[in-house]
């Protein structure tokens, strides 16, 4: 069984979100081991210089990196990734199982993004879609389409 993590930065605020997120890791227990990790986010002040803001992507980047499982093939979740279909994304998960990776992490940064030295660690950089939307709806929908990516490659009715 695949080993399948979610790596982000800060913590779910809403209740909403957390039961979300709880309902797709459920139903994930019967395709793969999933684990959702929160780093601290680093503050920052609203008007926060280039040198600020890349410090706080570095350190937020080095934890990170600490927090992604040994050998774990990673995804950076950023707007300069591809966008993806689900059913491409099925076929990724499924070629990097096929191929002996058993451990996929997705990292998703804070508001500033990601960190240069977190994508170039990634093995592929993803994009959800142009438009820009919150953390927490993000989380959700990455939660969803890895639910749905194992319902594609089981075959299951829930992707029609």
């Amino acid at each position: 069984m695949m080993n399948i993590s979610i790596i982000c930065v800060g913590r779910l605020k809403e209740r909403f979100w957390t039961e979300a997120c709880g309902e797709y890791a459920k139903r994930l227990r019967g395709f793969c081991n999933f684990t959702i990790t929160e780093v601290d986010e680093e503050r920052i002040p609203d008007q926060a210089s280039q040198a600020g803001i890349r410090n706080t992507l570095e350190k937020e980047g080095k934890r990170i990196l600490s927090a992604v499982p040994k050998g774990a093939f990673i995804i950076a979740m950023c707007i300069e990734g591809r966008q993806q279909t689900s059913e491409g994304l099925a076929s990724r998960l499924e070629e990097l199982a096929v191929n002996g990776c058993g451990s996929a992490a997705f990292v998703i940064g804070g508001s500033w993004g990601l960190s240069d030295e977190v994508k170039r660690a990634a093995g592929m950089r993803l994009s959800m879609s142009e438009m820009t939307f919150p953390h927490q709806l993000a989380r959700v929908m990455l939660c969803e389409q890895i639910y749905r990516a194992f319902q594609i490659i089981s075959g299951g009715k829930y992707h029609k």
